[in-house]
């Protein structure tokens, strides 16, 4: 399902459009958080314990896929460095003597700017759609009406 089809999804559901722009908001901070691999289940659970629409929380969820993770995760962890003031975040890799242990060493330094950078960009994300899709159901509905 496109994008295009689940927004408009969203504007069928009968709920105000502020717990709808929470909803998905909620799902983009949940889908541009550090871990990697839970979002669904994150998703699925703030939605319960907060009453969300699921279907609208998992749509934000999904702004990351595997298409939008690289970029998101490098852009989250170059800015964490930035804010964290981190010059220079990983030594020159040997990669002809890699090995799985000592490439999780090399990558060590990144754990702080990517969960910070991660974390900032996420909530600022979230509150940027929180606005964009309060916005669009007003002005849809409005226009329906």
């Amino acid at each position: 399902m496109e994008f295009k089809d689940r927004l408009r999804n969203i504007l069928a559901i009968k709920d105000s459009p502020h717990r709808l722009a929470v909803a998905f908001a909620a799902g983009v901070f949940i889908g541009m958080s550090p871990l990697f691999g839970l979002h669904t289940i994150l998703g699925l659970i703030a939605a319960w314990v907060f009453g969300l629409n699921r279907i609208v929380t998992i749509t934000g969820v999904y702004i990351t896929n595997p298409w939008t993770i690289v970029p998101i995760y490098t852009f989250s962890t170059y800015i964490g460095a930035k804010c964290l003031g981190i010059k220079q975040i990983l030594s020159e890799i040997d990669w002809a003597h890699i090995t799985f242990s000592s490439f999780a060493h090399e990558l060590e330094p990144l754990l702080m700017p990517f969960v910070f950078g991660s974390l900032l960009i996420g909530f600022i994300s979230a509150v940027i759609s929180y606005f964009i899709i309060y916005h669009v159901v007003e002005k849809a509905r409005s226009n329906v009406k």
